[in-house]
């Protein structure tokens, strides 16, 4: 009797394991690691960015990394948080490197950063070709997010932005 009790038992675990590991093996559940790439198309200075928690340098170069699902679904959202240095040359002003001076200057001027979050759509991407996470920092604290696997600046790009705006006096609401 107790036997038939571990083969029924076994039997059934067999069956939920077996259930678990297909819905691990979905094409809809994989998850793959990408690079975040921050393309800024202001004259401040991106200091940092993060893209839901993953962190990422705001130079414009790639960083590593965030994960993100293989096959696009609807709803698929980011959360952009990033620092701008709205003056990123003012350190011209300052006092000589290692001073005082300088280290009050560096204070002060850090003070004038401005930290902004934004929750954006991820547009869709066909199959498995996304390529990387690119967020376009534009005027008016306004962000494009895009995973196209063409360079930008290409016809093929869907962000046709240019680089170097000025913000207006006044952002639309």
């Amino acid at each position: 009797m107790r036997f038939i009790v571990c083969k029924e038992l076994f039997k059934c675990l067999s069956v939920f394991l077996g259930l678990m590991l297909f819905g691990c093996s979905s094409a809809d559940s994989q998850m793959v690691g990408g690079n975040i790439q921050a393309i800024n198309h202001t004259t401040g200075a991106i200091n940092w960015l993060s893209v839901n928690g993953y962190r990422a340098d705001g130079g414009g170069g790639r960083s590593c990394c965030i994960i993100m699902p293989v096959v696009w679904r609807p709803g698929l959202k980011a959360t952009i948080e990033w620092e701008v240095d709205p003056d990123p040359y003012a350190y011209s002003k300052w006092s000589p490197l290692g001073t005082d001076g300088y280290r009050l200057s560096q204070a002060k001027h850090r003070e004038n950063y401005q930290r902004n979050r934004v929750v954006v759509d991820i547009p869709q991407w066909f199959g498995t070709e996304s390529c990387d996470l690119k967020v376009h920092f534009l005027t008016c604290n306004q962000v494009e997010v895009t995973t196209s696997c063409w360079a930008h600046g290409s016809s093929n790009y869907p962000i046709k932005v240019p680089k170097g705006l000025q913000e207006p006096a006044v952002c639309p609401k």
